[in-house]
């Protein structure tokens, strides 16, 4: 694989239970293997200041004002940004990232019902402008995202156990995410491809890599998987 002499800002997006963090692995596995240089980042989190916010975002027991629980994440986002995506780009590193502003549309404007303009703004100036190369959206029907989470942890954290109608309200605003219309009205997201996250992880790591391929040919050979994994987090 040819390294890139910028580098490039890869999201993985979904729900909860859709998968995006044992998809992020299985890609930075392939990268590994072929020794390109890239790093792995999560929002919230991703330097000492994402790491509490994250910490006090997930606790069940905090109190925290949707206005409130948005600006959190901006914070830690601007800090993300300056301290560890830009420096990699800047390297020419790949970076693959676990969360980024989508889930904010989803969770804090779909979940939430922030208003869109004030999130679009705040958003600008934590990212400073920065848009992902491509998100790849993992598709996965909201119930069965919430039993795979449940049977992953012994306890929800604060944002799983909002309860089904939110979640049914942040599985709506993704599933309009992947329409080339909101797409178009949303360049700050950049290109988004839907990926289907039904199935074991393996074969889902295989539409993963086609769709990174068909984007990128000469640096994303399709690498079939053939790991069994039934399910996915």
């Amino acid at each position: 694989m040819t390294r890139p002499t910028r580098g490039l800002l890869i999201v993985f997006e979904g729900g909860e239970g859709a998968g995006k963090s044992t998809q992020l692995r299985h890609f930075a596995a392939m990268l590994e293997s072929q020794r390109v240089p890239h790093v792995c980042l999560r929002e919230p989190g991703g330097t000492p200041l994402g790491t509490e916010v994250r910490r006090i975002l997930l606790d069940r027991g905090s109190d925290i004002e949707p206005r409130a629980e948005a600006l959190l994440f901006m914070a830690s986002r601007a800090q993300l940004v300056e301290r560890g995506i830009r420096p990699a780009l800047a390297r020419g590193e790949i970076v693959l990232l676990d969360r980024f502003f989508l889930s904010t549309y989803a969770y804090q404007m779909g979940g939430h019902g922030l208003p869109e303009s004030d999130v679009r703004s705040a958003n600008e100036f934590a990212t400073g402008g920065l848009v992902p190369d491509l998100t790849v959206l993992l598709t996965f029907p909201f119930a069965d995202g919430l039993a795979r989470a449940a049977r992953r942890d012994v306890v929800h954290d604060r944002m799983e156990a909002m309860g089904d109608m939110f979640h049914e309200r942040v599985s709506a605003a993704f599933q309009d995410f992947s329409r080339p219309e909101w797409q178009r009205a949303h360049p700050e997201c950049g290109p988004i491809v839907a990926v289907d996250a039904l199935g074991a992880a393996g074969e889902v790591s295989v539409r993963v890599t086609t769709a990174l391929a068909a984007r990128w040919p000469t640096d994303f050979p399709s690498v079939p998987w053939t790991s069994g994994d039934a399910d996915a987090t």
